[in-house]
Parts: structure tokens; C-alpha cells; sequence
């Protein structure tokens, strides 16, 4: 077991011995699904506190070659899965966390030297039969070892936008990186399975399309994927029921994020701690800092303030959200701006309508405090 190639199951089991664990394994139905196929490569992007590393945790278990996981497994709904035997513990994992190496370099040379040495070391000493090319580069490495073995590497990328919201004006540095993952992943033999999450989508970045194999599955749109986002509402009644909470609370409080393929989702941390702690709060803006929303809004693009005041009364506001360039800087309307907000959980949106609203009183409560920060006080009107 390594620490980033087969990384074992550790991570995953301290979710499942958590008090409450909401079981989301019906995922990996889906990345069976297209292992090994033109659409092996998945990008789930949501919000914070919304599940995406224990997912990743949760992935790594199942498919680490290493570990026999199937005591973890047993029990959950993928166990039922005609493909489940098929593709568990079959594969070697590599399952990095950008925004680990990002925090320990100052630069993007540095932080690729040391995420790329750091995966030659593990690959190398887990293959040493392996006739090497070249064992500077971690692509031609991968394929030498594939070569050898037969066996397809599934690769799991967690915080992968980490460079976009620290290295927010340097877009050089952003080329290099989407070059780096183009390099590594795109079109390589090697790839059993590339599953990547984030806050941001990458459909763009400019006019730069490097990670244009991926299909993503977004807080605007996350089709198939959506009931994985967070916790659907039949969960959150057997929580609350088992919990004994008033739903009718919970659902004001927590409920709003709704996509077509499910219904309403909600935030999945502010539930848990909910149902711990026994009262309903903003837990969500303990994990969030509402300085950057204040920032946001007293940009006031094509009347942002106003429209922020129309969403906080309770109403919804038709936006255009394709001209959006998925990174933090890059805002020429308000439009632009209200999406960046759907991404990063503020504001919920409706796909079929095009819509954007509040999504609950948690977020009202942050709208508020922000709002207070660029008016003063709260506009007549709001929801409270």
C-alpha cells in the first residue's frame, strides 16, 4: 500500500463508521459503466462540504488492487450491481489531492516536480520488472508499466481546480497545468477510468479546451450523476425520522438545490451536523467565508445589487450562463457573476428554466450578512 498509488481503504472506512453515513455507492454503477470506453473520463464539480473527496475515498477503495474491500462493500447498494464483482480491487489506484502538493510549493515548476516525482517513486518501486524508458516522464512510465502488466491504472484527481482559484490572475501558470493533465491523461492507452472533482467546470478556460475528453457533471447541470450530489429528499426524511426532527424545518432551512433527474438536494454537511446537534443553524457558512460573496455582489455588474435584492425577497431570475469562463476573474456581465455563484452553492438554478434563486434560509443567512457589508443594512423585503 502507498501513500498515492493504492492507497488502501482507510479513508473510505472512517466515513462508513461515521454515525450517519448516507450510501452513495450507486456511483460506482456509473463508472463501471464507462471504464475503459471513450467516456472514461468524469468530472464531477460541486460545492464545498458537498461529499466530493468521500466519493473519491469511496472510488479508491473499490478499485485499489491492493485491498481486499469487500467487507466494506458488502452491504451497500453497488454490491447488488451485476458489475460489481466484476471491476472490485482490480486496478491500480493513483489518487492525489492537487491541492496538498499546491499548499507545500510556491510555484507551478515546483508543484509538478513534486507531484510528478513523488508518483515515479511509488510506480517504480510497485513495478521494478518493468523495462523503463524513461523514468523522468511519469506518462511514458505509466505506459511502460502498462505494456508490462495488462492492466489499466484508474485515476482519481480530487481538489483538481485548486490552481484556478489560488492562481487566479496568472494564466500562464494555468496553461501549464491544463498542459500537464492534457500530457498525462488525454488519449493514453493506460486510462482505465480519469475521475476528477473540483468546485469550478472545466469546459474552458479561454480559448484553451486541453481537458476537452471530459464530461462534466456540474452543480448547473449534473444529469445521471444527480442524485450523488448530495442528499436527496427521501434520505433527509429518514434522517429526520430516525433522528426525530421536524422535516418541514429541515426542508426551510437546508432545501433549494434542485435537478431535474431527482428533485431537491440537500447540502449534505449541514444535514449531518443537524441531525447530531439536534438544532437547525447555518453550519454551512461555519465551513465559508461570505467576504468573497460581498466582493461579488459590490462589483455590481448590469445591476447586480438589484438583483441580488429580488432573489433575497424570494423571487428568481433568468440568467444566461453559457458565456461563463469557469474561472474566478474572467466576469464581463452579471450574468457571469450569478453563475460563478451557482458553482461555488450560493444561488441554486433550475436547468429547465434557466433560473437562479436563493436556495435556502442557510444561504439567506449569508446573502444577509454580505448584504449588510455592501448596503449597510438589508434591503426591504428579504426573506427572513
Amino acid at each position: 500500500m502507498g501513500i498515492y498509488l493504492n492507497p488502501g481503504s482507510g479513508k473510505f472506512k472512517e466515513a462508513l463508521d461515521s454515525e450517519i453515513y448516507v450510501d452513495k455507492s450507486g456511483l460506482i454503477a456509473y463508472t463501471n459503466k464507462v471504464f475503459g470506453t471513450k467516456q472514461k473520463y468524469v468530472c464531477v464539480s460541486r460545492l464545498r462540504r458537498f461529499g466530493k473527496s468521500m466519493a473519491a475515498d469511496m472510488l479508491s477503495a473499490y478499485y485499489d488492487r491492493g485491498i481486499d474491500s469487500s467487507e466494506l462493500f458488502r452491504d451497500l447498494k453497488i454490491a447488488g450491481d451485476s458489475s460489481y464483482e466484476t471491476y472490485r480491487n482490480q486496478y491500480d489506484v493513483i489518487k492525489v489531492n492537487m491541492q496538498e502538493f499546491l499548499s507545500r510549493t510556491k510555484s507551478m515548476e515546483e508543484f509538478l516536480k513534486r507531484l510528478t516525482r513523488f508518483l515515479l517513486k511509488e510506480l517504480t518501486r510497485e513495478s521494478p520488472d518493468t523495462d523503463y524508458l524513461d523514468e523522468s516522464d511519469l506518462a511514458q512510465t505509466m505506459e511502460d508499466i502498462f505494456a508490462n502488466t495488462g492492466r489499466k491504472f484508474v485515476i482519481i484527481i480530487d481538489e483538481w481546480d485548486c490552481i484556478f482559484r489560488e492562481y487566479r490572475e496568472n494564466k500562464d501558470a494555468q496553461k501549464v497545468y491544463l498542459d500537464f493533465l492534457r500530457d498525462w491523461l488525454k488519449d493514453k492507452t493506460y486510462v482505465g477510468l480519469a475521475y476528477m472533482t473540483g468546485i469550478l467546470p472545466i469546459k474552458k478556460y479561454g480559448t484553451h479546451s486541453a481537458l476537452n475528453m471530459f464530461h462534466e457533471y456540474s452543480m448547473e447541470n449534473p444529469e445521471r450523476l444527480a442524485k450523488y450530489v448530495g442528499v436527496t429528499e427521501k434520505e433527509v426524511k429518514d434522517l429526520c425520522k430516525e433522528y426525530s426532527r421536524d422535516f418541514e424545518e429541515c426542508k426551510a432551512w437546508y432545501n433549494g438545490y434542485y435537478f431535474q433527474e431527482c428533485g431537491s438536494v440537500y447540502n449534505p454537511n449541514s444535514i449531518v451536523r443537524s441531525m447530531q446537534s439536534g438544532y437547525f443553524s447555518d453550519y454551512w457558512n461555519q465551513t465559508e467565508t461570505y467576504e468573497a460573496l460581498r466582493v461579488y455582489i459590490d462589483m455590481n455588474f448590469d445591476g447586480l445589487k438589484d438583483s441580488i435584492l429580488q432573489l433575497m425577497a424570494g423571487g428568481r431570475k433568468r440568467i444566461e450562463t453559457g458565456h461563463f469562463q469557469n474561472d474566478m476573474t474572467s466576469f464581463e456581465n452579471a450574468d457571469d457573476v450569478m453563475t460563478l455563484l451557482i458553482h461555488l452553492g450560493y444561488l441554486g438554478y433550475d436547468f429547465e428554466t434557466k433560473g437562479v434563486f436563493i436556495p435556502n434560509k442557510e444561504i439567506l443567512v449569508g446573502f444577509v450578512k454580505a448584504s449588510k457589508a455592501v448596503w449597510g443594512q438589508v434591503g426591504h423585503g428579504c426573506r427572513t
